[in-house]
């Protein structure tokens, strides 16, 4: 697919995801418009979408970040796993579509949302594939705010210790969390030497460049080592008021907001 075919998936994607935080009064727009290029990236080009002989998809996909379940449902809708109609009931009392993603729907491999948990999840994955000898690669996407979870930097060291190089995990990197700056509430510097250590092998992209990502995720299957993927994105993306802003984690726009977002993605 070219990439601005790519593109314009991707502004359609982030124009649901307001949408849906917008009539659902509440969600998460910050780091979801972040982290969508990513997510297009593997739906709509580099993940191998095929059922194997025991009607399971052939890579598996893992949002360990689950409060941006906005953009995983728009991307999901966008391949027919679920219809497009059904993300207007985002968070509504009578929908499927909970706050996070939950395995009961249509696509989603596992229920997530408790921070700190999808990379030991991507792990087991990944270790039964090796231990089945099955093909396929398991995808996971990390918030920067949640690797100050310890839970995290164990699972780095399982990964190593088993060299589960059918890992490949990204980490939307985007500077802010709830309470304000990365940095202000936890330090996570160093990150490319920190996860270098734990035995990855580690690549530094723009999130938000489909060159980038596709070239991260070719290298990343030739590696010989568990695979972390750092992309540099920017919160809120597309839409000016939001981009960078923490209070943009998660809050819904009004309808003047909303209209100015709306506006912007379709410029």
């Amino acid at each position: 697919m070219k990439i601005e075919e790519l593109q314009a998936i991707a502004n359609n994607i982030r124009k649901d995801i307001v949408e849906m935080v917008y009539l659902a009064e509440s969600g998460h727009p910050g780091g979801s418009l972040s982290c969508t290029d990513i997510l297009v990236a593997l739906y709509h080009e580099k993940m191998n979408l095929n059922l194997d002989e025991n009607g399971q998809r052939i890579d598996k996909f893992i949002l360990s970040k689950g409060h941006a379940a906005p953009a995983y449902y728009a991307v999901l809708a966008s391949k027919g796993y679920i219809p497009h109609e059904d993300l207007k009931g985002f968070r509504k009392i009578d929908s499927y579509l909970e706050g996070h993603p939950s395995n009961k729907i249509n696509g989603v491999d596992v229920s997530s949302g408790s921070l700190g948990q999808g990379l030991s999840i991507a792990n087991g994955m990944a270790l039964a594939k090796k231990l089945d000898n099955k093909e396929g690669y398991v995808y996971c996407i990390l918030g920067d705010g949640e690797i100050e979870e310890g839970q995290i930097w164990e699972a780095c060291m399982t990964a190593n210790k088993y060299k589960l190089n059918n890992l490949i995990a990204f980490l939307d990197y985007n500077g802010l969390q709830i309470d304000g700056n990365i940095k202000d509430v936890k330090s996570v510097d160093n990150l490319k030497e920190k996860f270098e250590s734990f035995g990855f092998y580690v690549q530094e992209i723009d999130g938000h460049d489909f060159n980038e990502i596709i070239n991260a995720i070719d290298k990343a299957k030739l590696s010989t080592k568990p695979n972390m993927i750092i992309a540099k994105t920017i919160k809120g993306k597309g839409v000016s008021y939001m981009e960078n802003v923490a209070a943009w984690h998660g809050k819904a726009p009004n309808e003047d907001e909303y209209n100015i977002a709306i506006k912007e993605l379709s410029k």
